[in-house]
C-alpha cells in the first residue's frame, strides 16, 4: 500500500462539519443541512434585521442592568412590613410559609422566628414609595422609577437562580440577555462591542458567589454576540496594547494576513466560527483606539463626577462602572451589564448591607439623573435587581440589632427605569410577611419578555433552532409582557 500523501492524510482527519462540506449531496448534503440547521437559522435572521431589526415600534434603543448579585433584601430595602414588629422572634406560622421549599442552611433549624427590619421607612415621591434609610439617594428618584415588588423564580440556590434570570434556563449553555440583544439588533457603534460586562467591587464581605464568564456568554449562538468584560486593572481588555516594537500599520498588515488565512479556512470548512474570529479580530483593533478613549474621565465635568460620589474615580467601583455604562450608553452600547456582588447576608446583616447600599446607592441614583439630564433616559432602559429575595425569619441568631436571612425565591422587589416605563409606579404587593405574592405575580420571564418589548423585540418571535426546538430566552412556558409598568 502506497503511504498516504499530505493531502490524504489531512482528509482522513477531517471533522465531521468538514466531511459533510466536501459531500454536500445526498446523504452529505443532509447530514449538512442538520447539522448547519442552526447557522442557517441565524443567517435567515440576520438577514431579516438587516435595516429594520424590530417586531414593533422601540420604546429603548439601548439598557443597562445593574445586577445586584446574592440577593438583596428586599425585606430592609423596598417591601415595608411594619406589622413584624410585633411578632419579633415568633415563629412564622405554618400556613405561611406552606410547605414551601427551604434551602438546606435552614431546613434544620428547629424555628422560624421572625425578624423584622431594624431600618426605617419613609414615603418619597408623588405616589408615596415606601423606601428604606439605607437608600437616601435613590429615594430620591422614585418618581423616575417603576419599583416591581412581585418579582419570583422557582431556583433556590444561587448559581442556577443567577443563570436562569441572565440566560433563561437554570442549566448552563444557553445565550445570555445580552448576547440575544446582541444577535437580534446588533450595535449601533461599529468601534464598541454591542454588549459589554463591568464587574464591580464591593464592601461587604470578600467570600461573594462566584460569576462565571458564562453569564454574559454567547451560548450556542455566535460567540461575536458574548458580552466582553472590561477589566479595572491594566488594559480595560487583554492584549488589547499593541506589544512593544509593533506599530499600528504593522499590527494592521498583520490582521489583514490573518483575516486572508481565516477566509481561506472558511470557504475550505464552512464553519461559521470563522468569521465570528475574522469579526473578533477586527473589533478589537478598532477597541483599541475606542476603548481608552471612553475609559478616559478627564474630561467629565467635576459637578458630573461629584454627583457618583468619592469612589467615582476608582477603576471597577460600582460608581465608576455607572458612569462608564452612561459613557457607553453615549456611544451606541446596545447592552451594558454591571455586575456587583456580596449581597447574600446569611449572617450579620445590619453590618454588611449597610456597606452594599453604601456602594450603589449614590451612584444609581447619578445614573438616572446623569441620563435624564442629557435627554437620554427617554430612551435607554436601566434595571435594578438581583436573583430572589430574602426570608423574614432568621438564620443564625436572631438579636434587636442583628440578624441574617436565607434565600426566598417566592417573592423579591425589582426596579426599572427609563424608555416605556411608567415613573413613579409601585407594581404587585406581598403579603405581611413578604413571603407570598397576593398581587401582580411577576416571573423573571415576564421581566426578560418585558426588557425585550422595550428594546422593540417580541420575545416569541426571537428564536433559535436547537436540537430540534425553537430556543428562545423565555423558554417553552407562558411568558408576558408587564403592562401594569409601561408608561
Amino acid at each position: 500500500m502506497n503511504p498516504l500523501t499530505p493531502l490524504e492524510d489531512h482528509l482522513l482527519l477531517a471533522t465531521r462539519r468538514q466531511f459533510f462540506h466536501r459531500t454536500a449531496t445526498g446523504l452529505g448534503g443532509a447530514a449538512l443541512a442538520s447539522l448547519l440547521g442552526r447557522d442557517a437559522a441565524f443567517s435567515a435572521t440576520a438577514a431579516a434585521t438587516e435595516g429594520h431589526p424590530f417586531h414593533h415600534i422601540p420604546k429603548a434603543k439601548r439598557a443597562i442592568y445593574l445586577f445586584m448579585s446574592g440577593a438583596p433584601s428586599q425585606i430592609d430595602l423596598w417591601d415595608y412590613k411594619p406589622t413584624m414588629e410585633a411578632l419579633y422572634d415568633k415563629d412564622l406560622p405554618e400556613s405561611i410559609r406552606d410547605g414551601q421549599r427551604l434551602t438546606t442552611m435552614t431546613s434544620g433549624q428547629a424555628r422560624f422566628p421572625v425578624a423584622p427590619s431594624i431600618y426605617r421607612f419613609a414615603k418619597h415621591g408623588r405616589a408615596g414609595t415606601e423606601v428604606s434609610e439605607l437608600l437616601p439617594h435613590t429615594s430620591g428618584i422614585v418618581d423616575d422609577l417603576a419599583v416591581v415588588r412581585s418579582m419570583w423564580t422557582e431556583a433556590i440556590n444561587h448559581d442556577p437562580a443567577i443563570t436562569y434570570i441572565q440566560t433563561g434556563n437554570q442549566i448552563p449553555g444557553n445565550p445570555s440577555l445580552g448576547a440575544w440583544l446582541s444577535y437580534g439588533l446588533g450595535s449601533e457603534n461599529e468601534n464598541l462591542p454591542a454588549f459589554v460586562v463591568l464587574n464591580s467591587t464591593w464592601s461587604a464581605k470578600r467570600d461573594a458567589q462566584a460569576l462565571y464568564q458564562r453569564l454574559w456568554g454567547a451560548g450556542f449562538l455566535p460567540s461575536k454576540h458574548q458580552g466582553v468584560a472590561l477589566r479595572a486593572q491594566g488594559d480595560p481588555v487583554l492584549y488589547l496594547s499593541d506589544p512593544q516594537g509593533v506599530s499600528r500599520d504593522v499590527r494592521r498588515t498583520m490582521l489583514d494576513g490573518l483575516n486572508e488565512l481565516n477566509r481561506q479556512q472558511y470557504e475550505a470548512v464552512g464553519d461559521p466560527e470563522t468569521q465570528a474570529r475574522i469579526a473578533q479580530y477586527e473589533m478589537a483593533f478598532r477597541m483599541q483606539s475606542s476603548v481608552p478613549e471612553l475609559t478616559d474621565l478627564s474630561g467629565e465635568p467635576e459637578h458630573i463626577l461629584a454627583m457618583y460620589g468619592p469612589e467615582v474615580k476608582r477603576p471597577g467601583s460600582f460608581a465608576y462602572n455607572c458612569l462608564l455604562a452612561r459613557r457607553m450608553a453615549e456611544r451606541g452600547v446596545r447592552f451594558t451589564q454591571i455586575f456587583h456582588r456580596g449581597w447574600d447576608q446569611h449572617g450579620n446583616l445590619t453590618g454588611d448591607l449597610p456597606r452594599q447600599c453604601g456602594d450603589v446607592d449614590q451612584p444609581c441614583a447619578a445614573l438616572i439623573q446623569d441620563l435624564k439630564m442629557r435627554g437620554m433616559l427617554d430612551d435607554t432602559l436601566v434595571v435594578w435587581g438581583g436573583e430572589f429575595g430574602r426570608t423574614i425569619y432568621c438564620q443564625v441568631g436572631l438579636s434587636r440589632t442583628n440578624y441574617g436571612r436565607d434565600h426566598h425565591p417566592r417573592c423579591f422587589t425589582v426596579w426599572l427605569a427609563g424608555a416605556g416605563i411608567k415613573a413613579g409606579t409601585v407594581y404587585g404587593r406581598t403579603d405581611d410577611f413578604s413571603y407570598n405574592i397576593v398581587e401582580n405575580p411577576v416571573h423573571i420571564r415576564d421581566l426578560n419578555a418585558t426588557i425585550l418589548h422595550l428594546l422593540g423585540i417580541h420575545h416569541e418571535r426571537l428564536s433559535v433552532k436547537r436540537q430540534g426546538l425553537d430556543v428562545r430566552l423565555t423558554g417553552v412556558e407562558p411568558a408576558h409582557v408587564v403592562e401594569g409598568i409601561l408608561g
